[in-house]
């Protein structure tokens, strides 16, 4: 799952610190999420949630310092931003990944690969996979490579909308902060009314992977990020100022206490959670694990120091977290093409196979692929940037279009009977 280009706080209009809790929270996420999709741990997919919060949270962060220092937002450079650190590794995934699939996959995996790309292309897999009707529940072990990219059709869009949302808001008048976090709020609930009016206790997929029943798991986070919601909840739990260091004295330990309860909290609901069983989820109950998602967020930014943020800042959880991206992207089609009839693998031996190639190839992905690109290579801004994003756009285009399709097979009903 994606996140902005780095962890951390404004510290002025145009400088950040970066925060290692924050990497580990990512990397807490992704573990949670493999965990899930290997059967090891039933609420595990609840990782995406908090993946939400961190993303809404940074995301309006910047775009918060960038409304101080310049008085606007400007959407050109956010979004190529984003393309720059989102594309590269998307677009090597699904190219390796459907050339895979047509070479080993069964005809009816290829079909699936072929018409899930374009949407995957598009950042609307989310909502095709809806008016196909298949099920988030029990899609996983069926036949779709590119299934598990709907949260990042949803982060999409949100990075599509949110800017624009603050650059209004920016533009008219005083106390933007205010006024976002105001926005912010009020969307949240409308999302939870949405999902609370529109689930479907047999199925509730639609809200699961609907962007207007999701969008209040970004748009807490969002909220958290402003200065009147920091400042709140600094004095709500005696954290040392909206963006404070967090101490050693009573107050920092206030603020470690809370970091605790809520850590305890969320680990709770990812143990004991089971999916579309848990039907509380969606009448409430994400919404509050995505605001204590947020909340943990934001007081790992206020108190850097408390126990949870330090245990965070483990330098093997901060390196998953810093890979996590590639690891959400690749970690689902091994698992479909490796699966353990294919590899005569079960149980840890198949777990630690697909976490071993997972993050073996987002580690390629992210040192050949991502930071090059996002951080080195000038042909990837300006108008040779454009170019380059229009000719990798067609290039994907050129794929779908050229790799065939096998051929339905057809029942001759004449000969029945």
């Amino acid at each position: 799952m994606n996140v902005v280009e780095q962890s951390g706080v404004a510290r002025g209009a145009g400088r950040r610190e970066h925060l290692a809790a924050l990497d580990g929270l990512r990397g807490v996420a992704i573990l949670g999420v493999l965990l899930f999709h290997t059967g090891h741990l039933a609420g595990g997919f609840l990782g995406v949630d908090l993946f939400f919060a961190l993303s809404g949270y940074l995301i309006t962060d910047l775009l918060l310092r960038e409304v101080t220092a310049t008085g606007a937002v400007s959407l050109v450079a956010f979004w190529g931003r984003r393309i720059r650190r989102l594309l590269p590794a998307l677009a090597t995934m699904l190219a390796v990944v459907t050339l895979l699939v047509t070479a080993v996959g069964p005809p009816d995996l290829v079909r699936t690969t072929l018409s899930d790309g374009p949407w995957v292309q598009l950042n609307l897999i989310n909502w095709h996979l809806l008016a196909e009707s298949a099920g988030y529940w029990d899609r996983f072990g069926a036949d779709r490579v590119f299934g598990h990219l709907w949260s990042i059709a949803v982060e999409e869009q949100f990075y599509l909308v949110w800017p624009a949302l603050v650059l209004v808001v920016a533009k008219s008048g005083r106390r933007v902060a205010g006024r976002v976090a105001v926005v912010a709020v009020l969307a949240s609930v409308l999302s939870l009314i949405l999902m609370i009016a529109l689930v479907d206790a047999a199925d509730p997929t639609r809200v699961y992977t609907g962007t207007d029943t999701r969008a209040f798991s970004l748009l807490l986070g969002a909220a958290v990020a402003t200065r009147p919601v920091r400042d709140a909840l600094a004095r709500a739990v005696g954290a040392v100022g909206a963006a404070g260091t967090g101490g050693t004295d009573g107050t920092g330990a206030r603020a470690g206490g809370v970091l605790v309860l809520l850590a305890a909290g969320m680990s709770t609901a990812w143990w004991l959670t089971d999916g579309v069983r848990s039907g509380w989820l969606f009448t409430g109950g994400l919404f509050l694990h995505s605001l204590a998602g947020a909340l943990l967020v934001g007081l790992c930014v206020q108190a850097p120091h408390a126990l949870v943020a330090r245990a965070l800042a483990w330098r093997p959880l901060r390196w998953l977290g810093l890979i996590s991206y590639s690891v959400y992207l690749w970690h689902w089609p091994i698992l479909v093409l490796f699966s353990p009839q294919r590899t005569g693998l079960d149980g840890w031996g198949h777990t630690l196979m697909v976490y071993a190639a997972s993050i073996g190839l987002a580690a390629l992905s992210k040192y050949l692929v991502e930071d090059p690109i996002r951080f080195r290579a000038r042909w990837a801004r300006g108008h040779r940037g454009l170019l380059a994003f229009v000719a990798l756009m067609l290039a994907l285009v050129v794929l779908w279009l050229a790799v065939p399709a096998p051929v339905p097979v057809t029942i001759d009903i004449t000969e029945l009977g």
